[in-house]
């Protein structure tokens, strides 16, 4: 028997029956400071706990991030048996919802309770047992907003988060003052843009040193799930409530200060910067949203550094999140005539009832297939291949590089939605559908259209040369030959018919009619040299490059 199970059976002991009370503790629910946890007296508390390699074997999942999920699932049990709390913890094969209703059987419990999970794809699997009725969903109290929020903003799109993230703030008084923000204005995004040069010096990430039961996951995961994404580096799985602590601490004594005017910058130096890494912590709930919030907005740093994390939070995060859930993760669309427009899904799991993999909305028409490049296959682009080594090395890099080079040489490419969306599904440490589906499909390819944003977030070389020194390492040179300003160009010409109303792409659309008949020709070659070159796996030369 595991050094995991047997830690466990020692706490608490193997029974026939269960106690009064019974929840079913999902994986981003980690916490016993919200929910029936937080109430219920431990003594008379039963929780089961479930872990299957039918979730692990579904996407090809990061193993940083399997090691990270897995090792805290199992940590927490032993904490809440610690505590007193009876614990049913089983391992298998199956989905969870068959797993679940296994126990319940087992046992015979005339009811088991959870929180709403917040992954659309584990309600699917509980939501034939709740409709039995022996499992009852009630809200998940981790979330700081509701659906009211969002709708109190707007009931169709586009929604604009800034408008949601300033309700936010009125309706919970966080960095307000007489019903006013402080500061006079409720963003200071414009003060955060500043680009990092070696000074003020980057913080160490701290190291978790892997106790025996980590090191027990880990090794699971290397036997179970050999091919999975990436590697696994075992000191950088906070996995206790003890390491939680330590991060964020960490984060706030080291990085806060800086976070803000640094909050877009990009460097070879270090993938994080001043970003604080907590946000796989954040949606597990081993760190809670409400809690770090609070702790912000009372921490003497500049303000425009404590606005700049409390929107990512406050704002951004449940912004997503209430979107995912509001458009059945942007499965449904919906119109200002009160209509909704239904979208494709793509079939993952026929063994599920009403399972599917994922909204296929594509409004733009994107159909280049991913290339190696997002798999660690040397492409040329020195902004590319650094920020999928960053991603392949342990599943993390912060939001900038995301958006502004994945995501958007993504665009550029016209590369299938759900393929791109899928790859930041399975490579982040944080991702979850409803991470990734708002802010890849939504944002990050402009496949829905104006559901998120007015305007797709796209660019040539100039703002990854100004905002990173991936330039320097580079073959091409930002101003004389980079192929995504030609690329740029190219997607903006290839789309004009669909941008020539939109107020924001005016004066773009202007430059672009502007330019001669032989440099279009020359963007579209190089688009069509891109994706040919990067389709089988080649690397992008100078030479090569259509002129």
């Amino acid at each position: 028997m595991s050094n995991f199970y047997n830690s466990l059976h020692t706490l608490s002991p193997k029974s026939n029956s269960v106690r009064s009370n019974v929840l079913y503790i999902p994986y981003d629910q980690l916490s016993d400071q919200i929910g029936p946890l937080s109430y219920w007296a431990p003594s008379d508390t039963t929780i089961i706990m479930l872990e299957t390699t039918h979730k692990g074997t579904r996407r090809n999942y990061h193993k940083q991030k399997l090691g990270i999920l897995l090792s805290n699932c199992r940590h927490f049990a032993l904490e809440q048996a610690k505590r007193g709390v009876q614990v049913i913890y089983r391992s298998g094969t199956e989905d969870y919802g068959t797993m679940l209703s296994q126990i319940q059987t087992e046992y015979a419990i005339p009811e088991v309770t959870v929180m709403r999970p917040a992954e659309r794809e584990l309600r699917k699997e509980l939501k034939p047992h709740i409709e039995k009725g022996w499992l009852k969903a009630i809200k998940h109290e981790g979330w700081l907003s509701t659906r009211q929020d969002l709708e109190n903003t707007a009931t169709y799109a586009p929604w604009k988060m800034a408008n949601f993230y300033q309700k936010m703030r009125k309706r919970t008084g966080i960095l307000m003052e007489n019903n006013k923000p402080i500061g006079g204005k409720y963003s200071f995004d414009g003060d955060n843009r500043q680009v990092w040069k070696g000074d003020p010096k980057v913080p160490t990430v701290p190291i978790f040193e892997p106790d025996d039961i980590t090191t027990e996951v880990c090794d699971f995961i290397e036997s179970q799930f050999p091919d999975a994404v990436g590697k696994l580096d075992r000191t950088q799985i906070p996995a206790t409530k003890e390491d939680a602590l330590k991060l964020w601490a960490w984060a706030k004594q080291e990085c806060m200060v800086h976070f803000g005017p640094y909050e877009d910058a990009m460097h070879t130096d270090s993938k994080s910067l001043f970003h604080t890494r907590i946000s796989p912590l954040l949606n597990l709930h081993r760190l809670l949203p409400k809690q770090v919030v609070q702790d912000i907005e009372a921490l003497d740093i500049p303000f425009n550094s404590k606005e700049g994390f409390i929107r990512q939070v406050l704002g951004w995060r449940e912004f997503m999140y209430q979107i995912h859930e509001y458009t059945d993760g942007l499965r449904r669309i919906p119109n200002k005539d009160g209509t909704w427009t239904e979208h494709p899904t793509v079939s993952i799991d026929s063994t599920i009832p009403e399972q599917d993999g994922g909204s296929l909305i594509n409004v733009l028409n994107y159909q280049t297939p991913l290339p190696p490049a997002f798999w660690g296959k040397k492409c040329g682009l020195n902004c590319l291949d650094s920020v999928v080594k960053d991603v392949m090395d342990d599943g993390f890099t912060h939001h900038i590089p995301r958006l502004m080079v994945l995501a958007n040489i993504a665009t550029l490419l016209e590369i299938k939605p759900r393929e791109i969306t899928d790859w930041f599904w399975v490579s982040f440490i944080d991702a979850f559908d409803w991470v990734v589906e708002p802010n890849v499909l939504a944002m990050g390819t402009f496949a829905t259209g104006e559901v998120l944003s007015t305007k797709p977030y796209i660019s040539g070389a100039g703002y990854i040369n100004k905002m990173s020194n991936f330039c320097k390492g580079c073959t091409f040179h930002p101003k004389k030959n980079c192929p995504l300003t030609r690329l740029y160009w190219a997607y903006l010409d290839n789309h004009q018919e669909r941008f020539k109303d939109n107020f924001r792409m005016k004066m773009v659309l202007r430059s672009l009619d502007k330019r001669s008949d032989d440099k279009k020709a020359t963007d579209r070659a190089v688009f069509t040299w891109m994706v040919e070159t990067l389709a089988k796996g080649e690397g992008l030369t100078v030479d090569g490059l259509p002129t």
